[in-house]
């Protein structure tokens, strides 16, 4: 699972331009040396694509062989992330909301004036691309069904060893049983030898 890219982009429908860019994040270093510029301008492309295609107040995704571009509008301030296939839709989302919030957090609503795309980083966004590449992070019901997860799998392993070990418990028990009645038979053994000894 791999987040390439994270943008946010002002998309206003009624002024009929191409969505402007407020923030941008990509990591291509998948790519090789040569095709990472192509790669970002890519980016930008089907970014600016899909967000013009987002309707305020709605989410979509859109398949691209093994990528998926998710993308979120709310209310004209649009947040996109591409990511490969394996990644869950509900974290994606989950991110998406989570980078909105930030950037209205940070920014209020500076983002409806700007009128040229933003070369300026944000390094919240960067922050974002790495930490959560793991989608548990963005997710915490991901998060919290992973927790149990392995706590079932402990679980199960711990319940594995009792049952081992109460095999082993099991053939002592029986050891102990056969102690238990080797004992018996040297106790009546000893009682019928010292019988001849006793003083009357």
């Amino acid at each position: 699972m791999k987040i390439t890219a994270l943008l946010v982009l002002k998309c206003i429908e009624s002024s009929g331009s191409d969505p402007i860019v407020l923030a941008n994040a990509s990591d291509v270093s998948q790519f090789g040396y040569f095709q990472r510029t192509g790669a970002k301008e890519f980016i930008l492309f089907v970014g600016r694509t899909v967000a013009k295609r987002t309707p305020p107040g709605q989410r979509q995704s859109v398949q691209n062989e093994e990528y998926k571009v998710h993308s979120y509008n709310r209310n004209g301030l649009c947040a996109l992330a591409f990511m490969d296939d394996h990644y869950p839709v509900r974290s994606a989302f989950s991110l998406l909301n989570k980078v909105l919030d930030e950037y209205q957090k940070n920014f209020g609503d500076s983002w409806r004036t700007v009128q040229t795309d933003s070369t300026q980083p944000w390094p919240y966004l960067n922050d974002a691309l790495t930490k959560f590449q793991d989608p548990a992070e963005a997710d915490k019901l991901l998060k919290i069904q992973r927790d149990l997860d392995e706590t079932k799998i402990i679980l199960h392993k711990t319940i594995d060893s009792v049952l081992a070990r109460g095999e082993k418990l099991d053939s002592l028990v029986e050891k102990s049983s056969d102690l238990s009645a080797a004992s018996q038979m040297f106790y009546k053994q000893a009682k019928k030898t010292n019988q001849c000894c006793t003083i009357l």
